[in-house]
Formats: C-alpha cells, structure tokens, sequence
C-alpha cells in the first residue's frame, strides 16, 4: 500500500470529503490534525498557494483541494467507484460538484436566503425521479460534495437554533441526507455534533472578538 497522510481539521467540511473517500476505498492512512491557527511548515510547504487544508500526501507527493483529491483517489483506487464511467453521467455529476462549490460562501455567511435558494434548486433539478442518492442507488462523488457541505449546515442550525432543513419544505433533500449519513462507513466517520457544535462557535467567537 502507498503512503498516505491526510493533513486536514476534523471539523472541515472538506477534510470530511477526503476523509470518507478514504473510508469508502478502504484505504489506510496517516491522519495530521492541523492547528487552524498555527499550521505546521509541512502544510505551508505542501500547500504555498492557498496554505489550507485539506492536504493529501501520496507517496511523498502532496494534493491539495478537497475535490481534486477526491477525484485522485477515486482514479487510483477504482473499487467502490464514486464518478461514473459513462461521459454523460460523468459530466452531469461534476456539474453538480461544480454547484456544491457555489453554495459555500452561504455555508459561510450562514445566508439563510441564499441557503434555501440552492436546497429549491437540488430539491427539484437532482432529487425529483426521488432516487436514493444523487449518484441514484449508490453514492457518488456528488453525494460526498454536498453530504459534507450538510454536516456543516446542520452544526450551523444548532448554533443559531433555527431549523431550515425542514422535512415539510425540501422532502426529498430531508430524504437523501437521512439516507446519506445513515450508510456505515458515513456513520462511523460523521462528526460528533456536540463537539462539532462547540468547535464551529468557538471559532466563529474568536472571529467576531478579532474583528471588533
């Protein structure tokens, strides 16, 4: 087996993507939990671009953004496949990857608007035929994309004690996400909420005392 190490937070969304590829694959690894606010001089030289996790060190060689490592390990490890072989599913899933990546800067500023704009549009133009996930009866790398963007959202929800992921308004999305947190390797590697919960506010306090 190569050497894998995961340099990342626990807490990430996107450390989360690579995380359960990892699991998924079956693939042993060396996991380096970062300090957000001291970043080790092995992640500055892995990543000297962006200096952000997560990182992905294959065989001495690193991988950065959290998508692109999936997509890597996904190549090199062809069981459990989470992008499709056939060109036209293959594009439309990374249509949706793309998607995912748009909805961010909502996750961020907890846009509650904007929130509930992107969950209409997954509710009607990805979950109408009410397949079991997006990648149909199995995950796919679009599943992972926005599964972890849902972690957080969640963690999000208990802060500010507002529910917006109702099952009454986006059925199908409440549906697939049940569905998606629910299978065993997503189970056993989902961030406990209440220790996510606390991380995500200290940070966020720490935020708004620096900006005051």
């Amino acid at each position: 087996m190569e050497n894998l190490k995961l340099h990342g937070f626990w807490y990430s969304p996107f450390t989360m993507r690579v995380v359960w590829t990892l699991k998924l694959k079956g693939l042993p690894y060396e996991n380096i939990e970062e300090d957000r606010y001291n970043k080790s001089p092995q992640l500055l030289e892995y990543n000297p671009v962006h200096k952000k996790t997560p990182v992905l060190v294959h065989g001495g060689k690193p991988i950065c953004e959290s998508m692109i490592i999936v997509q890597y390990i996904d190549e090199l490890w062809p069981q459990n496949p989470l992008v499709p072989l056939d060109p036209y599913e293959r594009a439309q899933a990374m249509f949706w990857v793309a998607y995912s990546e748009q909805m961010i800067p909502a996750q961020k500023e907890k846009d509650v608007e904007k929130a509930l704009e992107n969950f209409k549009v997954l509710e009607d133009h990805c979950l109408a035929d009410k397949r079991k996930f997006f990648g149909g009866d199995k995950i796919n790398i679009v599943d992972i994309a926005i599964g972890s963007l849902f972690a957080f959202f969640v963690t999000i929800e208990d802060i500010k004690q507002e529910k917006v992921l109702v099952a009454e308004r986006f059925p199908l999305l409440h549906l697939w996400f049940d569905n998606f947190k629910n299978i065993s390797i997503i189970k056993e590697n989902f961030p406990d909420r209440e220790k996510m919960s606390a991380t995500i506010k200290s940070i966020m306090e720490r935020r708004r005392l620096a900006s005051s």
